[in-house]
């Protein structure tokens, strides 16, 4: 069976487990993926293929697969797992087999060895609470593309200086929300954010609005009554939408 791909934004195409230049010819498509782009890059590319990424805590493994195909049928193709439950690895290893459209990552990396973790479990991108020394050289040596997490310019400066220009923003209500992201934006107009922490659906249009915004993170398209009743079909709907809170066009 052939590599299932899909254009992701207007040059990068994800095919096969990961991006690749859909402008190149085959041959440097190949060189391309074996010399990565910087992390950041990576992870900006993943926060544009659509407005919300969901932050997904999964209790029961039985529920991995249909939870991200009811997603992924909404739209919604870029999926992170916490590390918040004993079946967390599992649940990702089972999404990455099974939902061939998922671009499934692993949420809260807190340990260098959790990178090690994501990868053998079949992650393909790691999003962390905050950065420390220790996190910046697991990530480097492990090539994961990973969104850390900031909350002050101070954290900022220190992920710029990492080689990170895609940040999370968390927890952004916490941190201020959209006064902190608008006032974020003139020292440091080369970072993109995805607030996650406390956005709603409600909220998620004003977020989205500002121009350091690529996308956001949130635990409403996956209620947790829904996903323990097994509501599919309410979770496919929540996902449709969050895929239209805003045009791909709008997010150049």
């Amino acid at each position: 069976m052939g590599k299932r791909c899909g254009r992701v934004s207007d040059h990068w195409v994800w095919c096969g487990g990961a991006f690749t230049d859909g402008r190149a010819s085959r041959a440097v498509r190949g060189e391309r993926a074996r010399n990565v782009k910087s992390l950041s890059m990576d992870a900006l590319d993943l926060m544009r293929v659509g407005p919300v990424i969901p932050v997904i805590v999964i209790d029961d493994l039985a529920h991995a697969v249909p939870l991200a195909r009811a997603l992924v049928a909404g739209g919604v193709r870029v999926l992170e797992v916490t590390l918040r439950t004993r079946v967390a690895l599992d649940a990702i290893r089972a999404i990455a087999r099974e939902v061939d459209d998922a671009i499934v990552g692993v949420g809260t990396i807190t340990r260098a060895e959790h990178f090690q973790d994501a990868i053998d479990a079949g992650a393909q991108f790691g999003v962390s609470p905050g950065l420390t020394n220790q996190l910046i050289d697991a990530a480097q040596a492990s090539r994961l593309p990973l969104l850390p997490g900031v909350m002050t310019p101070s954290d900022v400066i220190a992920a710029r200086a990492a080689g990170f220009f895609a940040l999370k923003l968390f927890p952004a209500q916490q941190a201020g929300g959209i006064g902190m992201l608008k006032a974020l934006g003139g020292p440091f107009p080369d970072v993109t954010f995805c607030p996650t922490g406390g956005v709603t659906a409600d909220s998620a249009p004003e977020y989205l609005a500002l121009p350091n915004v690529a996308c956001v993170g949130g635990s409403w398209l996956t209620p947790h009554a829904a996903v323990k009743a097994g509501e599919w079909k309410k979770i496919t709907d929540l996902a449709l939408e969050a895929s239209r809170l805003r045009p791909t066009a709008a997010r150049t």
